[in-house]
């Protein structure tokens, strides 16, 4: 079938982008050659003064190319030869020689938005569905049909490297109304009045209308067309990038060379170096890491969150909150952002709970209050409202003894800061009714979370990783490993802080009560060092009081606290190897991942993943501990291992399941 139609009427052509069997319109190869065929036809009849490229998708313009035409690549020349013809469709674009006006409403992303930009005008609708964007860094590519040469000459190098380059996990769409202002649309309309106005603008600019379009600001200006100044421009955004990313991101870099490059020599020579950087990303590891981020990510938004058949969700038009500190207004915050008017009003009585459909509890992390709060609001609210604890460490199960029907209980574990933090942790019991997971789950989805289901073993999840983590960060600097190094070591792996100024951030109380849940329930190779014991007893909580092992004015980090050393009784000098302080940290994290996956805590090796990525921030570019484990090879984790377990305790003994996995040659992601 068809993916293009083509109605012609005053020398104007319509032309409808709807791709068969898909919710979504996207440039596989089959729509590039229907294309190419259309543009060629227009090109050549002279009857079409104009065209107009509209979408025949409710929701969408066009979302891209075919990413499983990009996943299937397996060569650099494969790759090359793709990006090519991507390149000569939009080239056909702009130089079609006649006007060609782009009606977007909805999703116009990646190759969509390269189109786009290649045409003579771009209306858009005011619709909340319509957003740019180039988000190609995010699979660890860069935009290759031009949007790395179009864009900075359509709208300045700052606003489009502003757009081109970000951190390969925090994605950038633009709203319609933002693009109008940045120059990247010409025109905002109603979506009821879309195909009017793009026919009409079609007819005026067939008649020689030439559009006014915004100036740019004179400062940007300036710099644009200065050598100088550009060079302060690239400059600029490749240390502030390189600040975020700590080099491991090949694709936005790659980006800022190709921008500066295309503007220097002209835009073929850009073309050019866009194919050649395309084609070494593509087959990259780093891409390859990323793609699956991206597919792992896509798959749990229509995951329900229990296996086999899944009941419909409840919807949650009322929401009530218990605990207006920290948590609890972060969590209110981030619901009202999303869901504007659905969330109930303040107050310090129980009155509008019986018109809840879920309540969040949100108060101190301690048992008996949090047993005292859960028991009180289930006297107080429907018999099928939703009853949910956020918790980073006390078993829901033990919460929920107190409740008469605690089959409608679960954790909503939430991550500080609530509004920046993207994963929402949903812990089940045994007793947690299917339906009641399903609306949880599909409620953390309407706040714009990436939500995981849990099981309820001690740490969750997220927190079970952590720790171990982190003791082992004691057991260094009370041996003798600075501050600095230890943090450093972790940068260079690729997260985005040290564990040192992890823990400050936490809060190390709040670490400390976490540690000693997990050794309660795990014993020896959990056990705490005493040192951050000592620091929280002196006040030193980290960020939240001023000191820890930094010291912080103005809510900024300043220098490492030398007299921490003193608190912590750390050895005067190290006698561990620098070469042994990233292996450390980095394999008790692998080691548990492997352990808790085998628990059963989490459903896969992908949860686990993105629970990791999302949760702790460990390195996407890696895939994840449980990608990176297949990467390293279990024989090689188990010997690592081994030769920590021999000089550092055992700790660092493999669990059964990596030594299993040694010996049978096994992956936690089989290879197709």
């Amino acid at each position: 079938m068809s993916a293009c139609t083509m109605q012609v009427r005053d020398g104007i052509a319509r032309i409808e982008l709807n791709l068969p069997g898909e919710t979504i319109n996207k440039i596989t190869r089959d729509v590039r050659d229907e294309l190419e065929e259309i543009l060629g036809q227009l090109a050549t009849d002279s009857a079409i003064r104009a065209v107009v490229l509209i979408s025949g998708k409710p929701d969408t313009f066009i979302a891209g190319a075919d990413i499983d035409e990009f996943v299937a690549l397996q060569t650099r020349e494969e790759a090359y030869d793709l990006v090519r013809q991507g390149q000569a469709l939009v080239n056909r674009i702009e130089r079609l020689g006649k006007p060609v006006v782009a009606a977007i409403h909805g999703a116009c992303l990646g190759g969509g938005l390269e189109a786009v930009l290649a045409c003579t005008y771009r209306i858009a609708t005011d619709h909340p569905k319509t957003k740019l964007a180039l988000p190609e860094v995010q699979l660890g590519i860069i935009p290759a049909a031009g949007g790395c040469q179009r864009l900075p000459r359509l709208v300045g190098v700052r606003a489009a490297l502003d757009v081109i380059v970000k951190h390969p996990l925090v994605g950038r769409q633009l709203p319609a109304k933002r693009a109008y202002r940045m120059g990247i649309v010409d025109e905002l309309v109603h979506p009821a009045i879309l195909e009017r106005v793009a026919l009409e603008a079609a007819g005026r600019l067939a008649g020689g209308w030439k559009p006014k379009r915004g100036k740019r600001d004179a400062a940007s200006l300036a710099l644009d067309k200065n050598p100088l100044g550009r060079r302060v421009v690239f400059t600029t955004a490749k240390n502030r990038l390189l600040k975020k990313t700590g080099g491991h991101y090949p694709a936005p870099e790659a980006a800022i060379q190709v921008v500066r490059h295309g503007l220097r020599h002209g835009l073929q020579a850009g073309l050019d170096m866009e194919a050649a950087f395309f084609a070494e990303l593509a087959v990259h590891e780093v891409s390859r890491n990323l793609v699956q981020i991206f597919f792992a990510t896509t798959a749990l938004k229509k995951d329900p969150g229990v296996e086999g058949a899944a009941p419909e969700p409840k919807a949650v038009t009322n929401l009530g909150i218990v605990g207006a500190g920290f948590m609890g207004s972060g969590i209110g915050a981030a619901a009202v952002n999303r869901r504007l008017e659905r969330l109930l009003s303040g107050g310090t009585e129980w009155r509008g709970f019986g018109r809840a459909d879920l309540v969040i509890e949100a108060v101190f992390e301690d048992l008996d209050v949090k047993r005292e709060v859960m028991k009180a609001v289930e006297q107080q609210v429907r018999e099928d409202c939703i009853i949910a604890s956020n918790t980073s460490t006390i078993p829901i199960t033990r919460i929920a003894e107190v409740l008469e029907r605690p089959e409608r209980a679960l954790g909503m574990h939430y991550f500080s800061p609530v509004e920046k933090m993207p994963l929402l942790e949903v812990i089940v019991t045994d007793q947690t009714a299917p339906w009641v997971t399903v609306s949880a789950v599909a409620f953390g989805r309407e706040m714009g979370k990436t939500v995981i289901v849990v099981q309820d073993r001690p740490g969750f999840w997220v927190n079970r990783l952590l720790s171990p983590y982190l003791i082992e960060v004691g057991h260094l600097l009370q041996e003798g490993v600075t501050v600095e190094t230890v943090d450093k070591a972790m940068v260079k792996f690729g997260f985005p802080v040290g564990p040192v100024t992890l823990l400050d951030e936490i809060g190390l109380d709040v670490a400390q009560k976490g540690s000693a849940v997990l050794h309660q329930a795990f014993g020896d190779r959990m056990q705490p060092t005493e040192g951050v014991q000592r620091m929280t007893e002196d006040g030193r909580l980290g960020r939240k009081s001023g000191r820890g092992f930094y010291r912080y004015e103005g809510g900024k980090k300043r220098a490492v606290d030398e007299t921490a050393y003193e608190i912590i009784e750390a050895a005067p000098s190290s006698r561990v190897p620098r070469d042994d302080v990233s292996p450390r940290l980095v394999y008790t994290m692998l080691n548990e991942a492997a352990r808790a996956l085998d628990e059963g805590v989490v459903r896969s090796a992908r949860d686990g993943d993105i629970g990791a990525i999302f949760g702790i921030g460990f390195p996407a570019f890696r895939g994840g501990p449980l990608r990176y484990l297949d990467e390293v090879g279990a024989d090689k984790a188990v010997e690592t291992l081994e030769q920590l377990a021999e000089k550092y305790g055992e700790r660092f003994a493999p669990c059964p399941r990596l030594k299993s996995m040694a010996t049978e040659n096994l992956l936690f992601y089989p290879k197709t």
